[in-house]
């Protein structure tokens, strides 16, 4: 079988090769995106994949041997995932922790289906991910209709008396995200005043705050990532509307506030448990940390991904992806993340999400 699928290796993907030694004999990969205007979360995973590869081959890899570490940049593009999931092919690879976007991680998904490579999310939400019936899908987050749950909660109990407008982007994340919101909001018993989507990338939103002023909306809840958050909610702030702002786990960049400044006050947004604050995580923390990098957001989701994927070839005494899914099916590891599992689906045990504010630049959980 052709290691390239239809032609889609394209010159715009790009790679370089992370930690790793010559004598690395298991390629194994991370993917998202590395460039483009969600950089800082493919330098998360870039920066946890690359200190769990260090870490593992420090006590002596995985099964004797060391590990070799690629990085694929999708730049959270469709095409480009396929690209790159096409270029993982050839270069060997055997398990891939990424990718990031949804978008992304879906199409990707289907050649490593098809060519017998293990993959783990570590930020991937939209439940159609690990709803295609894949054996070798898995991710270490939690999914949208868990989070919209969650979301539409809290919603409900803190502004179900207020206009609430909910906005998307248009991605398989954002839109997703959004709709499972809307959904669980709904079916509470509230009403959005306005459900409108927007245009990633973009950097005037006047025109969209100008309608939410018009429909005296207090309550902005976003469907999709930081840099489109933090730009609504400042130029809201600076045309005098003074909403609050609710989102999901794509606020988990310290972007965010640079982006939004002092109007990203009291922004709301979802995320699993934050794992730095886990006893489990402390000495690898303080190994980022003495780099002088934050490990934040889906940092150790990608460290605790190659862990519990290390374990479980271990286990299997093998790379194999059916003998590996297998034992991530069925046994528990003790990573980063503390101690998790993943159900036949291939989606995580571990405790789901809960609600954090950003304040002074910096996020914790939401204390209210």
């Amino acid at each position: 079988m052709s290691m390239f699928k239809t032609g889609l290796l394209a010159a715009t993907a790009a790679f370089a090769l992370g930690m790793g030694t010559a004598q690395a004999e298991i390629v194994i990969a991370t993917a998202g995106p590395m460039t483009g205007q969600y950089a800082s979360f493919g330098e998360q995973m870039k920066k946890g994949a690359e200190m769990a590869v260090k870490d593992i081959n420090a006590k002596g890899g995985v099964l004797g041997e060391m590990l070799e570490l690629k990085i694929g940049d999708d730049a959270c593009d469709p095409k480009q995932a396929v690209a790159v999931a096409n270029q993982f092919v050839n270069d060997g690879v055997v398990f891939v922790a990424g990718h990031f976007c949804s978008g992304s991680s879906i199409p990707a998904s289907a050649v490593y289906n098809e060519e017998g490579i293990l993959q783990i999310s570590p930020a991937s939400t939209n439940p159609k991910l690990t709803e295609q019936g894949f054996d070798n899908v898995f991710r270490t987050c939690g999914r949208d209709d868990q989070q919209g749950l969650i979301a539409g909660a809290f919603l409900k109990d803190h502004f179900g008396d207020k206009k609430i407008a909910i906005l998307h982007d248009k991605t398989a994340y954002g839109k997703g995200l959004a709709d499972e919101t809307k959904a669980a909001l709904n079916a509470a018993g509230v009403n959005e005043a306005l459900y409108e989507a927007i245009t990633a990338g973009e950097k005037d939103y006047s025109a969209l705050v100008t309608k939410l002023k018009n429909e005296g909306i207090e309550v902005i809840y976003l469907g999709g990532y930081h840099t489109e958050a933090g730009l609504i909610i400042r130029q809201a702030k600076e045309q005098g509307l003074d909403a609050v702002l609710v989102s999901g786990d794509a606020l988990v960049s310290s972007e965010f506030a640079s982006i939004a400044g002092p109007a990203g006050d009291g922004t709301l947004f979802t995320f699993s448990p934050d794992p730095r604050k886990n006893p489990e995580a402390v000495e690898v923390v303080k190994e980022f940390e003495d780099e002088g990098y934050n490990p934040e957001g889906y940092t150790l989701y990608t460290y605790g991904a190659i862990q519990a994927w290390a374990d479980a070839v271990e286990a299997a005494g093998s790379t194999d992806v059916e003998a590996v899914g297998e034992k991530l099916k069925s046994m528990e590891f003790d990573t980063v993340l503390g101690t998790f599992g993943f159900d036949d689906k291939g989606d995580v045990t571990a405790p789901g999400y809960v609600i954090y504010q950003w304040m002074g630049g910096n996020y914790d959980y939401y204390m209210k």
